[in-house]
């Protein structure tokens, strides 16, 4: 193995709000050998997600907290550089959904990992991004599986300029769907409804009566509502149901940073009324099927049919910047850290 120092980023205490440098910083600590079954993976490119904050709190949800003094969980895709499963060499590049850390080298079982093969002509940390879990996958499994789009219906996504809501609206668009994406600024609303095909779209920040928008932008009611945001967002779409809608719950990142007791959701009546559904999306339910989504997604980029964008950020030591980015819509795509110092050519 290489020198042994392995650069961290680890939760030095649990954040109120968006996480600072105090609540994680960078740490110098060892790599630790492989034991049976493990292997050691040098870092190419880290995920930032939305999710992470949740992992960072205290509280119970469907991956334990991230222990304070430890590296911040994540999923990454690097090169095995030292191997005891026998299912893994030297040299493969391998994927760890949600299985690795912010950090330069990971230790972690074989079990936990994939092995990270080429897609055609297309780069290999899309399995990050557009083949990863965190933004293709998520959307493709929950509108399909969940949303169940048919032609002609309705789908009104929240956050719909981001890595997973823009995707959404996509795979929406090439099922027959008409398309509505809520975003934060008319820059995002310009792309959603030129780059990425949406038939409206509606800044939430210049509206008074976000509810009234959405009826007048939806006049037949919404189908299919894919929830990234929660909060007020979910407030005014609930009330803009269509009968036997589905509310596909994805995310709700207007709440994980509030450092009091989150309310609501206050219209929460209009699943009863609508008679609605409410499903919640965890993309790991899905694993066995994820390479058959894979080749459906590559197919819809070879064909032209949809199209994401990337936010690549250099170095770990610019990793807690660029996370604040997910909070204040500043991030332009899917968030990645690129390990300059491990990468090699793709």
């Amino acid at each position: 193995m290489p020198e042994s120092r392995n650069l961290q980023l680890v939760l030095s205490q649990r954040p109120r709000g968006v996480p600072t440098a105090d609540d994680i910083q960078l740490r110098s600590g060892t790599i630790r050998p492989a034991n049976d079954g493990e292997v050691v993976i040098k870092n190419q490119y880290l995920s930032l997600d939305p999710a992470q904050r949740d992992w960072m709190n205290d509280a119970v949800s469907y991956l334990p907290p991230i222990g304070i003094g430890e590296p911040i969980r994540s999923t990454t895709l690097g090169v095995v550089i030292e191997s005891r499963h026998a299912g893994f060499r030297v040299g493969d590049s391998v994927l760890g959904l949600a299985a690795n850390a912010w950090e330069e080298y990971s230790t972690t079982h074989g079990d936990a990992l994939t092995r990270a093969e080429p897609a055609g002509d297309y780069p290999l940390h899309y399995h990050l991004s557009i083949f990863s879990g965190a933004m293709g996958l998520t959307p493709y499994f929950g509108m399909l599986e969940l949303g169940q789009p048919q032609p002609g219906e309705t789908v009104l996504i929240s956050a719909a300029a981001g890595a997973v809501g823009s995707i959404a609206g996509q795979i929406a668009r090439i099922h027959g769907c008409r398309v509505v994406g809520i975003a934060g600024s008319d820059a995002k609303c310009e792309r959603l409804t030129g780059e990425m095909g949406f038939d409206a779209a509606i800044n939430y920040k210049t509206t008074d009566d976000l509810a009234a928008a959405i009826a007048a932008t939806c006049p037949e009611r919404v189908n299919i509502y894919f929830d990234n945001v929660g909060g007020a967002v979910l407030d005014a779409a609930l009330l803009n149901l269509a009968d036997h809608a589905r509310v596909v719950f994805c995310g709700a990142i207007s709440t994980y940073n509030a450092t009091e007791p989150v309310p609501g959701p206050y219209n929460y009546w209009q699943v009863l009324a609508r008679s609605a559904t409410v499903k919640g999306l965890l993309t790991t339910n899905y694993v066995d099927r994820f390479d058959a989504a894979i080749e459906d997604i590559r197919r819809w980029l070879d064909e032209g049919q949809l199209h994401f964008r990337e936010d690549i950020v250099d170095g770990l030591e610019n990793t807690v910047d660029a996370y604040s980015r997910l909070f204040s819509g500043r991030n332009e795509g899917k968030l990645l850290v690129r390990l300059k110092a491990n990468q090699d050519e793709e």
